[in-house]
């Protein structure tokens, strides 16, 4: 049935067309309104004396500062605020099955800090605070088939962390159920094939952060069978299912556990609160707390009207980029199997030292800066000829958390000119390897679950 819904782009319960119309028409109706206003003007939230924004219900989230001290890379030690959010989310989504296929109930969702409004969205997309209705408002639709989901129901049940950057050690549970039963789809959802939801990925900021990440842990030659008519797959989907099925790799993952077994005890990583008001790099202002050199991001606060919300209105802090980033994985085929270059890299808010990464992961606002070290393969990513690269979208970060911020995703595959011999937090991992480490908690990172989901087998 997956693989049916992978191969269904036509004839389906709503054409592409009509799904984009849709999202159309959601943005024109649905009432958007997103001011930003001082620190002070946060209602329900308050400073405390370190500076860090609180909600009065000690809730949801706050933005806190930290220090951290590493022996990892080129800088030592640095201050910067986080987003403190402990409790684990629901990230999920219904699947029903009609007429043989398999559908997957999406919602049009807009969170304040999208770049465009409305994005498809997982079914489910809530905060243990916002299930358990601590603003007050309604209850998410459709929690109750995820909190009572039996053993039979449940595809896909993972823990995953969010962005070690900006979320100090964050996770959600990534799940897909599937119903027999009659389910409603209210105004703002609809019914979607596999199929349709990844041709939407080829689009820039069409399918959300949090879709992308639970798509992300299908490994889709595990529902592969012989009964599967697989004309309709490119010759590049055709090489990912070898890929993710092969026993033949550069490296084992005996060899994969040891390198990054290795890495995690060799280096150290100390995050300590610190007061925000106290950092030398950053500066408090009534309505931003930021860095006085305008790098990486800053928290400012807004005042949000959304008129389709359990909570019509509210105010919160948001996380604003100050640079775009680039998240880039090359792959090559080695001995005919497709391996990715995968890098282990450390990020201060990991729950682990190291997560695996996409090849290049990097701002890109001052990486002409002579005094920037240049992260190794940036240089053959943003010189790759147009035929090698096969994938190049601008894809957002979670609009909940994170003010229009986006990152222009690619997969290129390279030629000969790649030598195989790599840095040493780097290695060659076919996917299904990669599909292995997937399985578990905290081992890819979010940017590199993203541009795994957006892999399209089709021509």
């Amino acid at each position: 049935m997956l693989i049916k819904s992978l191969l269904t782009i036509k004839d389906t319960l709503y054409s592409l067309e009509e799904i984009k119309e849709w999202i159309e028409y959601r943005n024109k109706v649905i009432d958007v309104q997103v001011e930003r206003v001082p620190f002070a003007s946060l209602e329900k939230w308050y400073q405390d004396t370190d500076g860090s924004l609180i909600h009065s219900s000690g809730r949801f989230f706050s933005i806190q500062g930290i220090r951290i001290e590493t022996d990892y890379g080129s800088v030592s030690n640095w201050t910067q605020p986080i987003i403190n959010q402990p409790e684990v989310g629901y990230l999920g989504i219904l699947t029903k099955e009609f007429n043989g296929v398999l559908y997957f109930l999406m919602q049009a969702k807009i969170e304040p800090g999208n770049v465009n409004c409305v994005q498809i969205s997982p079914t489910l997309q809530a905060t243990k605070s916002n299930y358990r209705q601590i603003h007050q408002g309604q209850k998410p639709n459709y929690l109750d088939y995820f909190v009572n989901a039996t053993p039979s129901q449940i595809i896909l049940d993972q823990l995953q962390s969010e962005q070690g950057a900006r979320f100090l050690r964050k996770r959600n549970r990534n799940i897909i159920i599937k119903v027999d039963e009659a389910v409603e789809a209210h105004e703002d959802f609809r019914w979607m094939t596999l199929g349709q939801i990844k041709e939407l990925m080829r689009e820039d900021n069409k399918v959300n952060m949090d879709t992308r990440t639970v798509l992300s842990g299908l490994k889709i030659s595990d529902f592969l069978s012989p009964m599967n008519d697989t004309k309709n797959l490119s010759d590049f989907g055709k090489g990912m299912i070898l890929s993710s099925t092969t026993n033949h790799s550069y490296c084992s993952t005996t060899e994969h556990l040891s390198w990054l077994s290795s890495l995690k005890s060799k280096y150290d990583l100390w995050v300590n609160p610190f007061p925000l008001n106290e950092m030398t790099d950053w500066q408090l202002l009534p309505d931003e707390i930021s860095r006085k050199d305008n790098k990486y991001f800053k928290i400012i606060g807004v005042k949000v009207i959304i008129s389709n919300r359990e909570v019509k209105s509210w105010y919160q802090p948001l996380v604003q980029p100050m640079q775009q980033g680039i998240c880039a994985f090359i792959i090559k085929k080695i001995n005919g199997i497709y391996h990715f270059l995968i890098q282990a890299k450390l990020e201060c808010g990991n729950f682990d030292v190291l997560e695996l990464a996409p090849t290049v992961q990097c701002l890109t606002g001052n990486i002409e800066d002579p005094d920037t070290v240049r992260p190794p393969f940036l240089d053959y990513v943003l010189n790759a000829p147009q035929e090698k690269i096969i994938y190049d979208t601008l894809q957002s970060e979670e609009g909940g958390r994170f003010y229009k911020e986006q990152n222009r995703n690619l997969l290129i595959e390279a030629d000969d000119s790649l030598p195989m011999e790599l840095p040493p937090h780097y290695t060659w991992m076919t996917l299904k390897q990669i599909y292995k480490f997937l399985r578990f908690n905290n081992y890819l990172n979010i940017q590199s679950r993203s541009l795994i989901a957006a892999i399209n087998y089709l021509h």
